[in-house]
C-alpha cells in the first residue's frame, strides 16, 4: 500500500470559500478516481504543524495506482484550477507500507 500525504500552506490573500472548496472538491475524488482506496482531507488543529492548515491523506494499492491518481484529469483540475491559484507551499510525502 501506499500512502500518500500533503500538507498546504495558503496565501495570506486566500479566501476561505476558496479554501473550503479545494477540500470539498478533494473529498469528491474518490467517487472520480478508481485508483483511491481511501481518502481524507481537513483542517489542522495542531499548534505544531509550522503554518500548514490543511492536509490530505490519500492510500492507494501500488507506485502504479498513484501514478495513476497524479496523472488523472480530475485530480490535475483540482491542482491546477483550485490549489495553484491560492497556495503558498506544499509539503508532500509518499510512503509504502505493508497493512496488518
Amino acid at each position: 500500500m501506499i500512502e500518500h500525504i500533503v500538507l498546504f500552506k495558503w496565501q495570506p490573500t486566500a479566501a476561505p470559500e476558496a479554501i473550503a472548496s479545494v477540500m470539498t472538491a478533494l473529498g469528491a475524488m474518490p467517487r472520480q478516481i478508481t485508483e483511491i482506496v481511501a481518502l481524507s482531507c481537513g483542517e489542522n488543529f495542531s499548534n505544531r504543524a509550522q503554518g500548514f492548515t490543511h492536509g490530505l491523506v490519500v492510500r492507494l494499492a501500488d507506485r502504479t495506482a498513484l501514478d495513476a491518481y497524479q496523472a488523472h484529469p480530475a485530480h490535475q483540475v483540482i491542482v491546477q484550477t483550485q490549489i495553484k491559484p491560492i497556495v503558498a507551499e506544499v509539503l508532500a510525502l509518499d510512503y509504502e507500507f505493508i497493512p496488518n
